[in-house]
């Protein structure tokens, strides 16, 4: 995936977006706030778990996938709000840069907070880690990496709480 490029060539995230779209991996819902919190609630669900499990080291893979499953029902909360659904991890990332993402200029116009590009890269990097953590027989993970990744998905599930709730 190529973060630079789906930020910098417009025209290139539309067609990726409408290919996800034709496939039916994108779909335009209806506004369904509920559905919104639920996602929010997940994703503060699954962070609970972490939080209760971080301290047994021996399960830093799954602490890992957990931390994924926080981070995508918070982007899930964020694209229900603006009325998507997606059935596909790449599709999610294109309609969070999509819709959220703002440009130097506009963000003197905007007075709301952007998914940004260290976001979608977050997404990315943890969306490859857990993966390798779900499926990999040799994969071990360090704490630093773990605890960086638990501030970040704070980080983005606070921001997400911030735009849907204000």
């Amino acid at each position: 995936m190529d973060i630079d490029r789906l930020f910098s060539d417009k025209e290139y995230l539309e067609k990726e977006v409408n290919f996800f779209m034709n496939k039916k991996q994108i779909k335009k819902i209806s506004n369904n706030p509920e559905l919104v919190k639920s996602h929010l609630k997940k994703a503060r669900h699954n962070l609970e778990f972490y939080k209760l499990n971080k301290e047994h080291h021996k399960f830093n893979d799954w602490l890992i996938v957990t931390l994924y499953y926080s981070l995508y029902h918070a982007a899930l909360a964020l694209i229900t709000n603006r009325n998507y659904s997606s059935k596909n991890h790449y599709a999610t990332i294109l309609i969070l840069i999509k819709e959220y993402s703002i440009t130097k200029n506009e963000a003197r116009l905007l007075n709301e907070l952007s998914i940004n590009k260290e976001d979608a890269e977050l997404y990315t990097s943890l969306k490859d880690d857990r993966h390798d953590a779900s499926y990999a027989t040799n994969i071990k993970f360090s704490q630093e990496i773990i605890k960086d990744y638990e501030t970040q998905v704070l980080d983005f599930i606070n921001k997400t709480e911030e735009l849907i709730l204000t």
